[in-house]
């Protein structure tokens, strides 16, 4: 299990389906980008604003207590041992020397190159300072001014603000259909759902779509970058569950909603921030362009002056730090697509903090700040909202904020702002293994000034006595349905949860991460804290038993499942069948070199066993080659489909296929007696029984989406 734990590393995206190019490839002398859609798209007809009483706002932007800005939710009294009651402001040079030591022991720790950090508070940038290398070849350090770092989900945020935008401006509403806001090529198809997927589930990621990545989220071969529209086209993913029903991550959806956007106001969705968001804030190092050559159809490359001060990725290997390639997210740019800086990140927080208005510049109104403020629907305890895309965050002390994570294969990122505090920080690392930082930063830095000192996590006799309720193994929603994509992410989308002896809950991933979490009231209500942060995770139970968890952001569903549905259970069936396969051949080998009597339809049986022991050994060895190469997380992102997977799967799939014949066969191998045949009943019985674990295996295959190699 360790071992495969480490092929799978990473691997916690989703799955892929790359279409074909050819038949959409525009000309190929570049042409200006809005020259492109207007030529070579469809039409783009600007939608009429929705009919609505003149003087009553949106009803699902309208916050109950008042049509304008909501207001803040009172802070939390002081908690006694707190070093600072709400609001109050923290002494910068204290800030400075304990953010120095976080990241730097992270940086240590965890060997990360560069790390970017801006902290804002009272309207007043109060920090903001580099760490470590932008580029280690060339010396250059982190500067919070002009090292772009790449953002990832973090874009999502402007994504919000400029679809905010358009419901302001009455072109869209929160409760229509995403459909009548996109081209009829993208637009959403109803795949036997009744209900469809309004503007707001794909807000609060509810619309039920899968989430796939592999192969397509992330590029690094430029040919290979497309168009949004057409991305959205020839990576649809599948509808797995009505919408509206729970909330599971998709940058799919989030790009559903930059297209929107860029078809209602016919702009392309680049030119539409650039224009309505970038320009008017002054965020002069932030763009969503990309260092490329030009392209017929897709945006303008990155100002060669602002490439030249972006971060270079980096991953940590035992020979040291290894650079990466650029990573091209433009073909999902609402989704991902953006690179900034410290110090543009600290102006963008202040706006937000602010209700949308900085120097006198208004980004967006009073109803848009109050729905950054308001949970799209209502949450039940310890729950996490969205709050109409944004993440509800619970801070130590019992503090809220909102903002948005980040992570590319290897840039790590959070923004959090609470307005109860006036207080907003962002961080950034350029190493894949600054997810930790990252997260942890903004936790730190509240639980420091504004929460007191927590003691240790304390475990719950009552959970240990009720521990079989909660331990199990559980799958997350947040992952490719079908395919071989499916089958990968069966795997790493797994959590095991256990007890400990002290009673305190323990989540472990397939990538070897855990968390410990305690107990917060009663067993049967199912509500735990983390034992580093603070935050919530929620069991939903159903007679007295645990039979799905929300993590803290919301972000996905863990399901528990049965055995048949457990690694474990598929790495110890494939074990038997490998150990099987090889005994198989062993035999066969021996008796080369004696004569052996045997009937027709036993040699026939012979020969199609020793072909299926082979398949199933060449299976296993492809499967394991795959597995070495997918610990390394871009590897796995970038060469997807493998052919080490596909090979794995076709000689799986043949292998099954024999298997019937095999089957069909055994009836006739326990026929006639000793002077008929010369198998023995040990031989027989082995056979038998080869057949059975064979069988098993490959149900237990197609059961999870492993025998369709041309599903890659």
């Amino acid at each position: 299990m360790r071992f495969l734990r480490a092929v799978f590393a990473g691997l916690l995206l989703a799955a892929l389906g790359v279409g074909d190019l050819a038949a959409q490839a525009p000309p190929s002398k570049p042409i200006p980008y809005e020259v492109y859609n207007r030529r070579y798209q469809p039409a783009r007809p600007r939608p009429k604003a929705a009919p609505r009483p003149a003087a009553t706002p949106d009803a699902a932007l309208r916050p109950a207590q008042s049509p304008g800005l909501a207001p803040v939710t009172p802070a939390p009294p002081q908690p006694p041992g707190a070093r600072l009651p709400p609001g109050a402001p923290i002494p910068p040079v204290e800030l400075e020397a304990f953010v120095d030591g976080v990241v730097r022991e992270a940086m240590a720790r965890d060997h990360i190159a560069g790390v970017t950090v801006s902290v804002v508070q009272g309207g007043q940038v109060v920090l903001k300072k580099g760490y470590g290398f932008a580029d280690m070849k060339t010396g250059r350090r982190v500067d919070p001014d002009r090292t772009l770092f790449r953002i990832a989900s973090i874009s999502k945020t402007f994504t919000w603000i400029a679809l905010m935008k358009e419901v302001e401006a009455g072109r869209i509403r929160l409760d229509r259909p995403i459909n009548l806001y996109l081209p009829e090529r993208v637009q959403v198809r109803d795949q036997g759902y009744d209900r469809p997927v309004l503007v707001r589930h794909l807000m609060d990621h509810s619309a039920g779509f899968e989430d796939r990545a592999l192969g397509q989220l992330f590029e690094q071969d430029f040919d290979r970058v497309r168009p949004l529209e057409l991305y959205l086209r020839q990576e649809r993913p599948d509808r797995v569950r009505p919408p509206g029903v729970l909330s599971s991550y998709s940058n799919y959806g989030v790009g559903l909603a930059g297209e929107a956007v860029a078809y209602v106001s016919g702009q392309p969705y680049e030119t539409y921030v650039a224009r309505s968001i970038l320009q008017p804030l002054a965020l002069t190092s932030t763009t969503f362009l990309e260092p490329h050559p030009a392209k017929a159809g897709l945006p303008p490359p990155m100002p060669p002056a602002l490439a030249a001060r972006l971060a270079t990725p980096y991953r940590w290997t035992p020979a040291g730090f290894q650079a990466r390639r650029f990573e091209h997210v433009m073909h999902a740019a609402p989704a991902g697509g953006a690179s900034t800086t410290a110090g543009d990140m600290a102006r963008y927080m202040q706006l937000l903090l602010n209700g949308g208005t900085i120097d006198g510049v208004a980004i967006y109104g009073p109803r848009t700040a109050a729905a950054f403020n308001t949970p799209i629907d209502p949450m039940p305890t310890g729950v996490n909202g969205w709050a109409h895309g944004m993440i509800e965050t619970t801070l130590p002390g019992g503090f809220r904020g909102f903002g948005h994570d980040g992570a590319t294969i290897s840039f790590m990122s959070k923004m959090v702002v609470s307005p109860q505090l006036g207080l907003g920080v962002f961080v950034s690392t350029n190493t894949e293994s600054g997810g930790r930082l990252a997260h942890l930063l903004p936790f730190r830095i509240v639980e420091r000034f504004y929460a007191a000192p927590r003691p240790p996590a304390a475990g719950s006799p009552a959970l240990k006595a009720a521990a079989e309720a909660f331990e199990g193994t559980y799958l997350t929603t947040r992952r490719a349905y079908s395919g071989l994509e499916g089958f990968v992410m069966r795997i790493a989308g797994q959590e095991q949860v256990s007890v400990t002896r002290d009673g305190v809950l323990l989540t472990q991933g397939f990538d070897g991460s855990s968390e410990r979490f305690v107990l917060d009231g009663p067993v049967e209500g199912g509500l735990f804290r983390s034992a580093e942060t603070g935050e919530a995770m929620t069991f939903a139970m159903r007679n007295g038993r645990a039979r799905e968890f929300r993590p803290a952001q919301n972000a996905a569903v863990f399901q528990r499942v049965g055995p048949l549905d457990q690694t474990r259970t598929l790495a110890l069936l494939g074990l038997v069948a490998l150990v099987a396969a090889a005994a198989t051949l062993v035999g066969a080998a021996l008796r080369i070199f004696r004569e052996t009597r045997q009937g027709l339809a036993q040699r026939r049986a012979s020969l199609l066993q020793t072909i299926q022991a082979a398949l199933w050994i060449i299976a296993g060895v492809s499967l394991a080659v795959y597995v070495a190469g997918a610990a390394d997380r871009a590897k796995a992102i970038y060469d997807w489909p493998s052919s080490w997977l596909i090979i794995a799967s076709a000689c799986a799939l043949v292998a099954s296929i024999l298997n019937i014949l095999t089957l069909v066969l055994t009836p006739l191998i326990w026929q006639g007696g000793r002077r008929v045949e010369s198998w023995s009943g040990l031989r027989k019985f082995a056979y038998t029984f080869t057949v059975l674990i064979y069988g098993a295996l490959g149900l237990l295959l197609l059961r999870w989406g492993a025998l369709f190699p041309w599903s890659a």
